[in-house]
């Protein structure tokens, strides 16, 4: 069992050349998500128009179609990550995404020109392979390209495409809601998504394969010219290669599946990853992702009012993002971990609280407003890029594709149940689901503290024989 590298002897020095290349890197791949975010957002501004009957342009939606033609993104989005992994791991980062671009489009142009619910549901599904694709093959090809001085910075820039997404989902969706009058408003929101997944495959033709790629599989001197477009200095370069070149030898010794259900401390990192998707997701972050604008009309706004308040979710989103990727340079995952669900627990206990006790009016809207805003600021700026990075970094390099893909997974089918299940509960329950996240989350609370090991400061090779230590020890 080897020894950690210690953090000084890996972070390497400001490098201008390796800023230059991999930041366009990161562009091109973060066209990915930023079409996972519009994909996300956009249905927010169309439920709305899609639940009125199909004589006035929409599909007829009820509460529960409501939740399966949501979810069925999310679902798709499941085996689509999980899938990724494996196409990821076999053909590349690079092509997998080229190969995702073409299925976003052909889920964009299905969605929006869908004549039923029954189609609806399937092209959202379609859809979300290629969502679910992108989030779990974009950060790993970042953080593959990345020195370890940048990957945490570079590897939230994904948190923040998908934010901006979702942004630009929620001003288009109230632009288009107040200044057009076709009853297919909404068919216009579903294919703008067109855009971003053009640009992803565009993006992806102009840009190398991931060298830690290349190693694992054993096409060095292809994984060292790489390298070369990256690295300022050959001392830079030699270290890399001497650390994937020990690395793959390993790795090839526990491939495939046997490793990771004959080694313990590869099995504990899987559940660890699969722990952290049901933290992220049980925030309820996509409940207002998802639903914001149906649960201020609880309150008594307008449709047209909550679509435009709900840009506030985006707006705040994004800055709370720009505050995550200053402050995940400087302080260590475990603790802004801990610091955001403390006060996600707070927001949603609150939220609740308003909902259930305050008098009808703008002033219950208004407030509710505003729990639903504090809580996305802590959530994207202390949990969201956390987590994107750690599924970027916590496994080994020859199982990091399908392990990603397997614990992103997990994470989109908890995406998909609250999204499923959120509809309902808040027609039978009511305000009292808010109560029900605040519990959850404390429980995710205590499964940080106690099972997540702190990862700031590492190579990825440094990380791997680390995490091997510290998860071994833990048997």
């Amino acid at each position: 069992m080897s020894s950690a590298i210690p953090p000084a002897a890996v972070t390497l020095p400001p490098d201008t050349k390796e800023s230059r290349f991999v930041f366009k890197v990161a562009i091109a791949a973060t066209m990915g998500a930023l079409a996972f975010g519009y994909d996300t957002g956009v249905i927010s501004g169309a439920l709305p128009f899609m639940s009125q009957p199909e004589q006035l342009g929409g599909l007829g939606l009820n509460p529960v179609t409501e939740g399966i033609v949501t979810s069925a993104l999310v679902f798709g989005a499941a085996f689509g990550s999980l899938m990724a992994g494996t196409f990821s791991d076999k053909y590349g980062r690079r092509t997998t995404l080229i190969g995702l671009s073409l299925v976003f489009m052909i889920g964009v142009l299905g969605t929006a020109l869908a004549p039923s619910v029954a189609v609806m549901v399937a092209m959202r599904f379609v859809l979300g392979l290629a969502v679910g694709g992108a989030s779990s093959t974009v950060p790993v090809f970042i953080a593959e390209m990345a020195g370890p001085s940048r990957r945490a910075r570079l590897v939230s820039q994904n948190e923040l495409m998908i934010v901006s997404g979702q942004l630009i989902a929620y001003i288009l969706n109230a632009l288009l809601a107040h200044f057009s009058d076709s009853p297919d408003v909404w068919r216009h929101m579903l294919a703008i998504a067109a855009v971003p997944a053009i640009l992803l495959g565009i993006g992806m033709l102009f840009v190398p394969a991931s060298p830690r790629w290349l190693a694992s599989k054993n096409r060095m001197e292809e994984a060292r010219a790489v390298l070369e477009q990256i690295r300022s200095t050959d001392k830079q370069i030699d270290l890399e290669m001497a650390e994937m070149i020990k690395l793959n030898q390993i790795d090839r010794e526990q491939a495939g599946w046997s490793a990771v259900f004959g080694t313990p401390w590869i099995r504990k990192l899987l559940w660890l990853g699969i722990g952290l998707g049901f933290m992220a997701q049980f925030t309820g972050v996509n409940a207002f992702m998802y639903f914001t604008p149906i649960i201020l009309q609880s309150t008594g706004l307008g449709t047209n009012a909550a679509l435009t308040a709900t840009i506030g979710n985006g707006v705040v989103a994004l800055i709370a993002t720009f505050i995550g990727i200053w402050l995940i340079g400087k302080h260590g995952r475990r603790h802004m971990l801990l610091t955001g669900l403390g006060f996600v627990v707070a927001t949603q206990a609150a939220l609740g609280a308003v909902l259930l006790w305050m008098p009808e009016g703008l002033l219950k809207s208004y407030a509710a407003l505003a729990c639903i805003l504090c809580f996305l600021l802590f959530m994207q700026m202390l949990i969201a890029p956390v987590y994107w990075l750690l599924m970027s970094e916590l496994f080994p390099m020859h199982l990091r594709g399908v392990l990603t893909g397997t614990a992103v997974a997990c994470q989109w089918v908890f995406n998909g149940l609250v999204a499923l299940l959120f509809p309902i509960a808040m027609a039978q329950f009511g305000s009292a689901t808010f109560f029900v996240f605040a519990a959850i989350n404390v429980g995710s609370l205590i499964f940080v503290a106690v099972c997540l090991p702190e990862t700031k400061g590492r190579s990825l090779e440094g990380l791997e024989k680390y995490l091997e230590k510290e998860l071994t020890a833990r048997a």
